[in-house]
């Protein structure tokens, strides 16, 4: 059985595999009626997933009493999901693309564009990090690939 939707990265002059790229995103002082609104929430998520290309498979979002909005896309190449706290101006939002098509990071850029953001946090992990002599995935935890504060 071969492996689907690799990622392959090239460090030091040595080829790596990963199954996948999860960006773990904090948007702070954002637009609060943006963060409240289901119709904007659902609509920058989904265009998110469009923006890095991804294949949208299905979509489930929720507003709260009083406040916030919750949700998730499904992609083909995997997901992303969201929860805000309008009150705080702040979104938590995953990032998760596996395979060479999809750059989390194009939809993390765009969602801080789409909130009004004024700072913005991501840690980047390597998921499923595949042993090149065995073709395993390798039994360790996750390794982060970038952080950034902007």
């Amino acid at each position: 059985m071969a492996i689907t939707s690799p990622f392959k990265a090239f460090t030091d002059g040595k080829t790596e595999i990963h199954l996948g790229q999860h960006v773990l995103a904090e948007f702070f002082d954002c637009d609060p009626n943006t963060l409240n609104s289901l119709d904007k929430v659902e609509k920058y998520m989904v265009d998110a997933a469009l923006e890095c290309g991804a294949t949208i498979v299905q979509k489930c979002f929720h507003v709260f009493n009083p406040y916030g909005v919750s949700g998730v896309v499904i992609i083909s190449e995997s997901h992303l999901a969201i929860h805000t706290w309008p009150e705080l101006g702040y979104a938590a939002v995953d990032l998760f693309t596996c395979g060479e098509k999809c750059d989390p990071k194009i939809s993390y850029e765009f969602l801080k564009r789409k909130f009004n953001s004024k700072k913005a946090t991501f840690t980047e992990l390597k998921r499923g990090i595949i042993d090149e002599a065995t073709m395993k995935v390798m039994e360790k935890p996750f390794e982060i690939m970038q952080q950034s504060i902007d």
